[in-house]
């Protein structure tokens, strides 16, 4: 930018020499360079009106550099001295606010031995998200008898184990169930010792809160029963109804976790397949893949090379024609527990089941929606295992709901 004098003359940096000017650019360049300077020096713009030499405004204009710089450098070390914001984990980023725990010695109880080192951790660190109880396990920031363990380490009594400081979100608020659905939930019970309970879950509700969900199952019955450590023992899909187990104790849900794994769990559905089963007697042993697509939703497929063990026994009860298409209700045994899993081997056999939004038939389920199915045709009928002192094996039955009979009623039998 030009600088301009008393005489006439212009200094020009980059030229490094003074140029004759005219009149009119002098007093034009002059007020807008005094303009910028009463900004920059933070002087009264009165001194635009002042005849300055070049001296002056040499001068002047050196001061409020000088001035500049030293503003700036008073600043850096109040920037220096600003505290950092407080990491939930002695080596990783912040994730929000909350309070921040300090490290803890907990030594492993009667309840919690044979309990999962991820799982141990989450009853204790309420409002820190799994995400983050995972990657402290993986950077080998909690200790087990002081040495490090990975996700799937299972304790035991008299363990010592440091979970290290986090930082505590704030709890989410979580949705409180209607009156009546609490009530309805009360009379759901179809067993229950002071170890467990069965309920039959509706259809339409999931087993707990979650993506977009204020409550579910879970969270209701903690509403309805407060002060007890219910936790779900298995899960059910969001439309699929029956028999589902809620364990009322640490010590039960470790034991029939054992029974679930060790496959002691006899779990059977009634399910409504559009289509022939092949047979009065069929043992579908497919391996299944679960996908998860970039929306979030989890889609199973039948995979032979990458696909987990998956084994369902179908077992036909009834036969029905709808519209010229043939049904059979069918009777499903779980001999592996994998999502989607009925229903995914249910449309591998060419059969799927109805009202199934996902594998089902689209033209079939518009035309059983006219007749009165507004949901998945599956529900948990009854589950049978035996559990700690028991004499015989517990079987649970869950009665096919109303809304399901209607449909069977409605549909013609065939032989």
């Amino acid at each position: 930018m030009p600088v301009y004098g008393s005489e006439g003359r212009s200094w020009r940096p980059a030229d490094r020499c003074w140029t004759r000017t005219s009149g009119n650019a002098r007093r034009s360049g002059k007020d807008v360079y005094f303009h910028w300077l009463a900004q920059a020096a933070n002087v009264s713009s009165e001194i635009s009106k002042q005849q300055l030499s070049r001296k002056q405004l040499l001068t002047t204009y050196r001061r409020s550099v000088a001035k500049l710089k030293s503003s700036r450098s008073a600043l850096k070390p109040k920037l220096k001295a600003r505290p950092r914001a407080h990491s939930p984990f002695p080596s990783s980023e912040d994730h929000g606010g909350g309070a921040v725990s300090a490290p803890q010695q907990v030594c492993v109880d009667q309840e919690s031995d044979g309990q999962r080192i991820d799982n141990f951790l989450l009853r204790f660190v309420k409002g820190v998200p799994r995400s983050h109880v995972y990657r402290i396990l993986r950077r080998g920031e909690v200790r087990v008898n002081k040495g490090r363990v990975k996700a799937n380490h299972r304790v035991r009594q008299g363990d010592m184990v440091r979970i290290p400081p986090m930082r505590q979100a704030e709890a989410a608020p979580v949705g409180r169930a209607s009156d009546a659905h609490l009530a309805q939930l009360g009379t759901a019970v179809l067993y229950e010792d002071e170890r467990l309970l069965v309920i039959d879950k509706p259809s339409g509700l999931a087993v707990h809160g979650g993506s977009g969900l204020s409550y579910g199952l879970i969270e209701s019955l903690r509403q309805l029963r407060p002060g007890r450590e219910l936790e779900l023992v298995h899960r059910l899909d969001r439309e699929t109804s029956g028999c589902l187990v809620v364990s009322k104790r640490r010590s039960a849900l470790r034991e029939l976790h054992r029974i679930i794994r060790e496959g002691g769990m006899g779990k059977r559905y009634l399910a409504l397949m559009v289509g022939e089963l092949p047979r009065a007697e069929l043992l579908v042993d497919a391996p299944l893949k679960k996908n998860v697509l970039r929306s979030g939703e989890r889609l199973v497929e039948v995979d032979s090379a990458e696909g987990k063990e998956a084994r369902t026994r179908f077992r036909r009860r009834e036969r029905f024609c709808f519209q010229g298409q043939a049904l059979t209700l069918v009777e499903a045994e779980l001999l592996t527990g994998r999502t989607h899993q009925i229903r995914v081997h249910a449309a591998h056999l060419g059969a799927p089941l109805a009202g199934d939004p996902k594998y089902g038939n689209e033209t079939m389920n518009r035309a059983l929606k006219e007749a009165g199915l507004k949901r998945l045709f599956l529900h948990a009928s009854a589950l049978s295992f035996r559990l700690g002192e028991m004499v015989r094996p517990l079987r649970v039955e869950a009665p096919l709901p109303a809304a399901l009979q209607d449909v069977l009623d409605a549909l013609e039998a065939t032989t």
